[in-house]
């Protein structure tokens, strides 16, 4: 019996239309000298492609962390949450919404449509790469998360 030591690079897919979100996350992922691997997708269409490896995905890795804006064009971010925890192929990968809005209302809905964690984007650049650096060391370190390659 073999285990998969939790030092493995893990697939995370950053779903994130803001360039400046996307240049914040990918510089917390260099500053805490992340082993993982970051994809990263601007709207919810082509975050429904790369799960499904189709049209520019098609040899897109199976994520295992999806960081997931809410706002977002084409499809928005909860029609994606839904997709991904409805479909029996995806619904176990962790999905931590990664948005601006601290609005009850989303926080209550992301939850519902079983959303793993919730995390308000801080504005400062120092609070966000905080927030990703415990995202990381949640969902890489502490909790075990499925591998299926």
């Amino acid at each position: 019996m073999s285990t998969v030591p939790q030092t493995q690079p893990v697939e995370v897919l950053l779903v994130e239309d803001d360039a400046g979100d996307e240049l914040m996350t990918r510089e917390a992922f260099e500053d805490n000298k992340i082993g993982n691997t970051l994809h990263v997708v601007r709207d919810g269409l082509e975050a429904l492609d790369f799960l499904y490896r189709r049209n520019d995905h098609t040899d897109a890795p199976r994520p295992d962390l999806i960081l997931l804006d809410l706002n977002l064009p084409k499809y928005d971010g909860r029609q994606v949450l839904e997709q991904i925890k409805s479909d029996p192929d995806l619904n176990h990968i962790p999905v931590v919404v990664l948005t601006t809005s601290a609005a009850e209302e989303d926080i209550l809905r992301s939850y519902r449509l079983h959303a793993n964690a919730y995390v308000t984007k801080p504005v400062d650049l120092d609070q966000f790469i905080q927030a990703i650096r415990q995202i990381d060391d949640f969902f890489v370190t502490v909790v075990k998360l499925p591998r299926h390659r």
